[in-house]
């Protein structure tokens, strides 16, 4: 799942995926603006098949939440 989710991540930003740990900081460390946080969960969303509401897209923090939600919201 990390892997997807680096791959994922770096077609909103230039960094090397190895570069992206679970502690990787989605606002601060990658610079990621409000858009393009909406952005990045549509393309989680359709590459997990999962639907993540807007409010928790928005709440994202670290990779580790983004795979916590995604695993969260692929229960459902």
């Amino acid at each position: 799942m990390l892997d997807k989710l680096r791959s994922i991540i770096c077609k909103f930003v230039d960094i090397a995926p190895e570069d992206i740990t679970l502690d990787t900081n989605i606002r601060h460390d990658l610079g990621l603006n409000s858009l393009e946080l909406i952005n990045l969960a549509v393309e989680i969303e359709e590459e997990f098949e999962v639907e993540i509401p807007d409010r928790e897209a928005m709440d994202l923090e670290t990779v580790a939440d983004a795979i916590r939600i995604i695993e969260e919201y692929s229960d459902q």
